[in-house]
C-alpha cells in the first residue's frame, strides 16, 4: 500500500482479528483493507465465510479480536460510546440483504427517519428523501407502505434510507441477495449512481460476479484471510 493510499483512505482496516470465543477458530485473521474516496469495492465470499462480520467491524457495529481501525483518519479504539455512534448515524451507510423497512411508515417516512434522528429539520429530511426516491425511480411510490411494493421496490427504499444522512462510506450486505437478475441489476446500477454522483466510497458484499465487476476492486475471504482479486 502507498502511503497516498493510506492518507486518502476513509477507512482503513489494519490486522484484524476475529473470533467469538476462546474456542472458536478466527472467523477473520490477518485482514487488512483500505477503502479510498469515491472508491467502491466488491467483498466475495461463500455464505459464512465473515464477509458480514467484516461489513460489522467496518461499520463499528463488532469490534475485532485483534487489530485496528482508522476511520475518516481517527482511530477509533480511542473514540467513546457516543462518538463512534455519531460516526454510524452521520458518516456510514447500512444496506442489508432484507429491506427491515418499517411496515407502519409510508416510503417516504422510511427514508426521512434516520435524518429526524440526526436531529434535521422535518421539511429538510421530505425534500432529500423524496429526491433520493425520485433517482431511484419511485417518485410514484412515495406515499405506499412497504406491503404495497415489490421486492425490488422496498430494496430501492432502503437504498435511499442508507443515503439520506450523505455517508462517506457505505456498507452493503447482499443488498440485491433476494431479487431476480434483472431487477437486481437495475438496482445496483441506481444505487451505484448515486454513489458516483455523491463521491461515496462503499464496500458491498455480494454473491453476483456480474454486479462485483462494476466497482473497481474485488477482493474475496477464503478462510478468514482477505485475497484481492
Amino acid at each position: 500500500m502507498r502511503d497516498t493510499d493510506k492518507l486518502n483512505a476513509i477507512i482503513e482496516l489494519r490486522n484484524i482479528f476475529k473470533r467469538y470465543s476462546l474456542k472458536d477458530s478466527f472467523v477473520l485473521e490477518n485482514v487488512s483493507l483500505f477503502v479510498k474516496e469515491s472508491e467502491v469495492i466488491a467483498l466475495l465470499g461463500p455464505s459464512g465465510s465473515g464477509k458480514s462480520t467484516l461489513l460489522h467491524i467496518a461499520g463499528l457495529i463488532d469490534s475485532p479480536t485483534e487489530g485496528k481501525i482508522v476511520f475518516d483518519n481517527k482511530a477509533i479504539e480511542k473514540l467513546s460510546d457516543d462518538e463512534k455512534t455519531f460516526l454510524r448515524l452521520h458518516k456510514i451507510g447500512f444496506v442489508y440483504q432484507y429491506h427491515h423497512l418499517l411496515q407502519e411508515f409510508s416510503a417516504l417516512e422510511n427514508v426521512m427517519l434516520p435524518m429526524l434522528i440526526a436531529g434535521r429539520k422535518k421539511k429538510e429530511a421530505q425534500k432529500k428523501a423524496e429526491h433520493l426516491l425520485e433517482m431511484l425511480g419511485l417518485q410514484n411510490k412515495i406515499e405506499m407502505f412497504p406491503s404495497e411494493l415489490s421486492g425490488g421496490q422496498k430494496q430501492r427504499v432502503a437504498i435511499a434510507r442508507a443515503m439520506i444522512n450523505d455517508p462517506v462510506l457505505l456498507l452493503a450486505d447482499e443488498p440485491t441477495g433476494n431479487l431476480d437478475p434483472e431487477t437486481a441489476q437495475s438496482v445496483f446500477n441506481d444505487m451505484l449512481k448515486i454513489m458516483e454522483s455523491n463521491h461515496m466510497s462503499a464496500i458491498v458484499a455480494t454473491h453476483n460476479y456480474d454486479i462485483a465487476k462494476k466497482m473497481h476492486r474485488q477482493c474475496s475471504i477464503e478462510d478468514g484471510k482477505l485475497i484481492e482479486k
